[in-house]
């Protein structure tokens, strides 16, 4: 399998904003020396060092993810704007059928689902599943007049909406996905995916903490190779948002460990956090995980554009 992240914020779209583009210049501009500037392969090193967060971005679109399998079968978790991304992307694998799992119907996981370039492609079909019953209804209302100029019932013929159930495992070629429901306001489902021995999770808009473990959580997390994570708040930050529905990469990380995950990727980012933040809070993950853990415990950033493979 590999696995591709194109929008990894959380609520809404959250693009670099001027003033945060003139500080990472700014910060470049403070670093570099004149031995820096010599040659090509001098200005490639200076490039090569500098912290992430000045070098590069996080992103700014909300939650989407592509696997994709060994028989290159196309799985998207969730629509949000970084679907649009991905449908722009010259190097999607050809296939005329994507398979769509949406973990819930909040904005900021289906709003990018009218913007997939491939959706008006007259010889693309696509299958969505979820298990929300009125899926086919619910997901339609957000392109209908007013909301948006191009009615659903242009692409409907071609969309194929699959009500799936927690603990009962669905196909997609030789792959096996399996959900469970799990804790956030008005519902949410994690999945696991698993081809050839591995398993990889998704799992974003789940309070990780104050919640019940039951067979199916068990089934969907346990022994997970990796696992994509909630990881919205500073524990800070959460104690003030109980309830809220998104984790500290603490609660996260404890969770992993808990599930005998063997690499976690921190995941759905305050939209209110600029690089720097959220690579404060990975340095810390890091340092945390290593307290919590006596295995071989890995934390990871998930960023717009990277990928891994199992």
């Amino acid at each position: 399998m590999d696995v591709k992240f194109w929008g990894v914020r959380g609520s809404l779209g959250s693009p670099l904003s001027p003033e945060q583009i003139q500080a990472k210049i700014n910060a470049v501009v403070q670093l570099v020396q004149p031995k820096d500037l010599e040659s090509q392969d001098a200005r490639q090193k200076f490039l090569s060092s500098l912290p992430p967060y000045v070098y590069g971005t996080i992103g700014g679109n909300t939650p989407c993810v592509q696997v994709t399998s060994s028989s290159n079968d196309v799985l998207i978790f969730d629509a949000g704007t970084g679907m649009r991304a991905l449908g722009l992307d010259s190097h999607l694998a050809a296939t005329t059928r994507y398979s769509l799992f949406l973990s819930h119907l909040h904005w900021d996981h289906i709003q990018g689902f009218p913007f997939f370039g491939p959706l008006y492609d007259s010889k693309v079909a696509i299958d969505i599943y979820s298990p929300v019953e009125d899926i086919a209804e619910m997901f339609a209302m957000q392109m209908r007049a007013p909301f948006y100029p191009v009615d659903f019932g242009v692409v409907k013929d071609r969309i194929k909406f699959n009500v799936i159930s927690p603990g009962k495992e669905c196909r997609v070629g030789g792959v096996s996905v399996s959900c469970c429901k799990m804790n956030h306001p008005g519902g949410s489902y994690s999945y696991s995916v698993e081809e050839n021995g591995k398993k990889v999770v998704y799992a974003t808009d789940v309070e990780l903490s104050n919640f019940e473990l039951n067979d199916d959580i068990k089934k969907v997390f346990g022994y997970a190779d990796v696992a994509i994570l909630d990881s919205q708040y500073t524990p800070q930050d959460a104690l003030g948002k109980s309830n809220w529905g998104h984790s500290a990469f603490s609660y996260a990380l404890d969770f992993a460990v808990e599930m005998k995950v063997k690499k976690a990727y921190l995941f759905h980012y305050d939209p209110s956090y600029d690089d720097k933040k959220v690579n404060s809070i990975f340095q810390s993950a890091k340092m945390y995980s290593k307290s919590i853990s006596a295995q071989n415990f890995e934390v990871e950033l998930a960023i717009e554009g990277k990928s891994f493979s199992l």
